[in-house]
């Protein structure tokens, strides 16, 4: 970040959306895989940013720090477009088992043997460095869904089970977006000029690509809901548990005293029923390691015993971690807080300050949660 505060004015603005290959990303931050974990978080890369330029100057850059916070704040107001994302992957997983022409073409897309150009690369870069330019994702994920007709929650699972920075929020809605679904009747269409300016002639799929395209549907109407009621670290008085998850790997530094025990926890198979890809989870599994400063990590998707017996170990009655969104480490806290209450063990989830504010501008469409960015900023003494 602090190599990078430089270039996020201007340069910025101008050179984003070029995709230039693995070995020239300075036109990009790629810090995405570290903020994804909250290894530098929201508030920090806007402050290092607005130490070095103003909000005008810097506000592509800023927007693209608060997509994150809006694709996250939107999946919490609408929390049933997760498990919706997860039985269709499971129905189209099934059917690639039973229908051998979706499983051979599915096979081809994901090794990067289409032959289409460009989309190949894409497929391969990802498998091989677990990250791709934003540009080529969107690319990517409307070739896959439009020109090869491949269903696109197995796209969508093709990234989260390869991306340093897979994220279920981010993924799962800008595939809905790109597909027409997010924004129904509205998606994205790669086309070869756009290809060709933005990787400066690396790649022009002439004759390649279907441009003629018609937007997926949805029959479920995902109802938006309040947010959930959060913790914040005045809640805790007296000696506790540190759970260290994926989602926020730096929750301690938000904490009023050090925990009496910490323990770490990894969700990372739980993104899809699919192998996970070895870039992203040894990213993580690395990541999570070193926040956690050489205690136990708990690597399976059942966390409750080993809690448990921690906090006997210990002699504690308090686990606090920071606040699942919408994705797997929720869902594995929710499986196991029944068992927690049992053994009369409270579970707090402390909720940054950043996200307390940024979410509830994310209630319909990014221009709303533009709008609120000054606010954002202000209540986050960063104006």
């Amino acid at each position: 970040m602090a190599q990078f505060a430089d270039r996020t004015g201007d340069l910025y603005d101008r050179c984003r959306n070029y995709d230039l290959g693995p070995s020239q990303r300075t036109n990009v931050s790629a810090l995405s895989p570290w903020i994804r974990h909250r290894l530098i978080t929201e508030t920090e890369v806007l402050t290092a940013t607005l130490k070095v330029h103003s909000f005008k100057k810097a506000e592509r850059f800023t927007h693209e720090v608060f997509w994150r916070a809006y694709f996250k704040g939107w999946l919490e107001h609408h929390p049933t477009v997760w498990p919706a994302y997860q039985a269709g992957l499971l129905r189209q997983i099934k059917s690639a088992d039973k229908d051998r022409r979706l499983a051979a073409n599915y096979a081809a897309a994901i090794a990067g043997e289409t032959g289409i150009d460009g989309f190949d690369d894409w497929a391969k870069e990802l498998v091989g460095t677990g990250y791709l330019h934003n540009h080529a994702r969107m690319w990517f994920a409307s070739i896959w869904i439009f020109t090869l007709r491949l269903p696109w929650e197995l796209g969508a699972d093709f990234f989260l089970r390869h991306l340093m920075d897979g994220d279920p929020a981010s993924n799962t809605l800008a595939w809905r977006w790109v597909a027409g679904i997010q924004t129904k009747g509205r998606p994205y269409v790669a086309r070869v000029s756009n290809i060709s300016k933005f990787t400066e002639q690396r790649f022009a799929p002439l004759h390649q690509l279907n441009t003629k395209v018609e937007p997926l549907s949805e029959t479920t109407d995902h109802r938006r809901q309040l947010l959930p009621n959060a913790s914040t670290s005045a809640e805790i008085t007296g000696d506790y548990l540190l759970l260290v998850t994926e989602d926020d790997m730096q929750v301690q530094a938000t904490l009023p005293h050090p925990p009496a025990a910490k323990i770490g926890a990894l969700s990372t198979i739980s993104r899809s029923p699919l192998p996970i890809g070895n870039i992203a989870q040894t990213f993580a599994s690395g990541a999570i390691r070193d926040a956690c400063a050489g205690v136990q990590v708990i690597e399976n998707d059942t966390w409750t015993e080993d809690i448990i017996t921690t906090c006997q170990k210990h002699n504690l009655k308090t686990v606090v971690t920071g606040y699942a969104p919408v994705g797997p480490v929720a869902m594995i806290l929710a499986d196991a807080e029944p068992a927690l209450q049992t053994e009369g063990i409270n579970l707090i989830q402390i909720r940054r300050v950043f996200d307390t504010v940024a979410w509830p501008h994310a209630t319909k469409g990014f221009f709303a949660m533009k709008k609120g960015i000054p606010v954002v900023l202000d209540t986050l003494g960063l104006a």
